[in-house]
């Protein structure tokens, strides 16, 4: 007998029938002799539609009461999922992140899980029960209803399979596994049978949608065997593991892009010791998180400094650093937010010379103008302008994917 934890997104349970497929899949697993626990999103756009509901309410809501409200999409799926399963004859209980309960902490709309209590979903599995759990909730110190924010689904069935020793985590999405590219917008994106943390974890934060990288950087701290599979077509998905079979073989597993980042550079900063300090530790005190970073010499020994922030942090780092003109001594700063990262990631890089020369062959190639470039032993990334984001994709894809033979 294995227990294998189940997440099903949004899109999975989206309506009567995708519901009626879930409990299909579950119910299955279950007769084939196997423990269930099972994690389920929001319906659909349920979460959008309570922020433009919280909106014609009060446009500034306090973040409690939107904590509590955005919890409410995940024990609608709950409760209607575990009303499926009672149709079939099979014992079923659905638990909030709070009766598990999913322990976090207090941050609103994006708390850390810290623990998951097991006592009350061992009890309900011991007793034959396939168990439904709201994803992306748990509850704080103060009893208050938590989000784990964007993808917390992901990470709240990663947190429950780690803490349950469980056998395996699926991770249950509307395509039928890690692709090299996004198949729904990229000619010739090809499955891949199994990818690494690493390379997954990257891939993710890179803006790649099928993971969030919360999720994975939890799978990899507590190796949790994980899958990527489809809801709908029934194939055999991704694995995600340690180590991969083919990681010589493939120079580079994938290619992503991230339309929702800004750059923001200071002009014409003193080249003295500890600017960038100074810069980064104002941004860093206002939960700024910065990503790519170029520094460049000026004239007259001055400097610039350019970086990336993600576009709903564009305007809080700008007036961070505005207030902190005269103490950071720039002469501007310049804020463009009409870019976006490409990027290549593969865990065969580091023994292979030469894989972002051919990554900026296909750029040049195809006419695209790179303005940042930021390297690590596994990923490639460049900034493009916007209106270039798509073709550089397909491009950078098309040179790897038939040069090297990439994902096969």
């Amino acid at each position: 007998m294995a227990l294998i934890v189940q997440k099903f997104g949004g899109s999975s349970v989206a309506d009567t029938q995708r519901l009626e497929n879930v409990a299909d899949i579950i119910t299955d697993t279950y007769k084939a002799g196997n423990q269930v626990i099972v994690v389920v999103s929001a319906q659909g756009d349920t979460t959008d539609e309570f922020i433009e509901k919280a909106g014609e309410i009060n446009p500034n809501p306090s973040r409690r009461e939107m904590d509590v409200l955005m919890s409410a999409g995940e024990q609608i799926s709950m409760a209607l999922l575990a009303m499926a399963v009672e149709k079939r004859d099979i014992p079923v209980v659905s638990l909030t992140g709070w009766q598990v309960p999913v322990v976090t902490s207090s941050s609103y709309r994006m708390a850390k899980i810290k623990r998951v209590e097991t006592e009350r979903l061992q009890l309900e599995l011991e007793n034959n029960k396939i168990v439904i759990v709201a994803g992306f909730q748990g509850i704080n110190k103060y009893d208050d209803i938590t989000p784990i924010g964007r993808g917390g689904s992901d990470t709240t069935a990663v947190a429950i399979a780690a803490a349950m020793h469980a056998d395996l985590c699926q991770i249950y999405t509307d395509v039928d596994g890690v692709y090299t590219a996004d198949p729904r917008n990229v000619q010739g994106a090809k499955k891949l049978d199994e990818i690494t943390f690493d390379e997954m974890l990257e891939l993710a934060t890179l803006g790649a949608q099928v993971l969030h990288n919360r999720s994975v950087e939890m799978a990899k701290r507590y190796n949790v065997n994980m899958e990527v599979i489809s809801s709908f077509s029934g194939k055999p998905g991704t694995k995600v593991k340690e180590v991969v079979k083919n990681v010589e073989k493939t120079h580079v597993s994938g290619v992503a892009k991230d339309k929702d980042i800004a750059r923001l550079a200071l002009v014409g900063l003193q080249d003295t010791p500890g600017i960038a300090f100074k810069i980064f530790s104002l941004l860093a005190k206002e939960k700024v998180n910065v990503d790519i970073i170029l520094q460049s010499i000026g004239r007259n020994d001055t400097k610039d400094i350019s970086f990336t922030v993600h576009k709903g942090d564009k305007e809080l780092a700008k007036r961070v650093l505005e207030d902190n003109k005269e103490y950071l001594g720039f002469d501007h700063i310049d804020v463009s937010d009409n870019i976006a990262k490409v990027s290549i990631v593969g865990a065969g890089m580091i023994n292979n010379p030469g894989v972002a020369a051919t990554m900026f062959e296909a750029l040049y190639n195809a006419g695209v103008n790179i303005n940042m470039i930021s390297t690590s032993e596994i990923k490639v990334s460049v900034l493009v302008d916007i209106s270039d984001t798509d073709r550089a994709v397909q491009v950078i894809h098309d040179k790897f994917f038939s040069e090297f033979g990439g994902g096969n």
